[in-house]
């Protein structure tokens, strides 16, 4: 016996359409990181309006080629077209989401942490299907540098400026001589950044993936701080023997397999009237207060990313990447921590305090 069912028309077509929208979406993210890695989003940017062939000159790549891509964009509506002359011209406030690696707002950076989810994939199927975990340095390396660039770009904006400032009295620390330990560091742009703002301060990352570690070190001997920087492959865990003015985790303690043993170790490696300062994604408590696109980035890099990397060292209810802060507190709290507040926020971020 079969069962028929009513299929609202218009409410089909609407949906198809989204979903269609979605893949085009993926077709593009092919050409935005093809525009970023051959220089063809900065050839353009500044330089007005432009024909194919000198978008080809400038990027001393193949016209034919570059004529369909500009044609890409033009349908995305990334890129300007003047159809009467033929040319090609890119706003200047695209420029700085796409074209200008140093931007806040650049974007197109984290297209390889797309593209190495799409290269993990059999990763992920095997994940789903065994409940086993996938470590972070397991993935594609096309990861390592996505995330570091896009991170980095919303640290230099911010962790200096708005975020240390926000915090009950650690800048004057920093600025008089203060020791810091950045767990979960990475490429070690967020260490290098603090390090060179506040020159009397010491500092220490600490990382479980080697070859970010490496890729840290020379970050800081690039920008002249390796002086007073120190990295090392390592966990939480191996800052319980030293003592800490500020311990600060930076969108990572939601990966971890266990984050109140994380915590527990901060609480211990804290100097008297230390503090942590943690960030994580801007997140609610429920799933129906993290709908829409940030939301949508956030659970599928979760899925994949944050929580396989948990499960690989032994979580069996991971934090994922969208906690919210009452279970991000719940963590501290059960750590030992008595005091703690939301020191300041943006869309994509929360920081928080937490003091013995």
């Amino acid at each position: 016996m079969t069962t028929s069912i009513d299929i609202d028309t218009a409410k089909l077509e609407a949906f198809a359409g989204q979903v269609f929208g979605d893949l085009a979406a993926c077709y593009g993210g092919v050409m935005t990181s093809i525009g970023d890695r051959l220089g063809l989003y900065a050839s353009l940017a500044g330089a007005g309006p432009l024909t194919a062939v000198e978008v080809a000159d400038r990027s001393g790549c193949h016209e034919r080629y570059v004529r369909e891509w500009l044609n890409s964009q033009v349908a995305a509506g990334y890129i300007d077209y003047d159809a009467s002359a033929a040319k090609y011209e890119l706003p200047a406030e695209h420029a700085a989401v796409l074209a200008d690696r140093d931007s806040p707002a650049n974007l197109s950076v984290a297209f390889n942490v797309a593209a190495s989810l799409w290269l993990d994939e059999e990763r992920a199927i095997h994940a789903f299907r065994t409940g086993e975990g996938v470590a972070w340095g397991d993935h594609h390396e096309r990861l390592f540098c996505g995330v570091a660039a896009f991170f980095g770009n919303a640290y230099r904006a911010q962790l200096v400026s708005q975020w240390l400032p926000a915090l009950d009295g650690v800048v004057e620390k920093l600025e008089a001589g203060a020791t810091v330990a950045d767990v979960g560091c990475g490429h070690g742009h967020s260490t290098v950044l603090m390090a060179e703002a506040f020159p009397n301060s010491r500092f220490v990352g600490v990382d479980t993936h080697e070859a970010s570690i490496l890729a840290a070190r020379a970050h800081a001997a690039e920008a002249g701080v390796d002086d007073r920087v120190t990295f090392v492959v390592g966990t939480a865990a191996d800052l319980a023997e030293s003592s800490f003015d500020l311990i600060c985790f930076f969108d990572c303690l939601h990966d971890l397999g266990d984050p109140v043993a994380a915590a527990v170790q901060a609480h211990k490696a804290l100097a008297d009237g230390g503090t942590v300062m943690l960030v994580e994604p801007n997140a609610g408590a429920g799933v129906e207060e993290n709908l829409g696109p940030i939301g949508r980035v956030y659970y599928s890099a979760s899925t994949v990313l944050c929580c396989a990397h948990a499960i690989s060292e032994g979580a069996a209810e991971p934090l994922g990447a969208q906690a919210g802060e009452e279970r991000l507190a719940a963590v501290f709290a059960e750590a030992g921590f008595s005091q703690w507040r939301r020191a300041t926020e943006g869309p994509f971020n929360l920081v928080l305090e937490a003091r013995r």
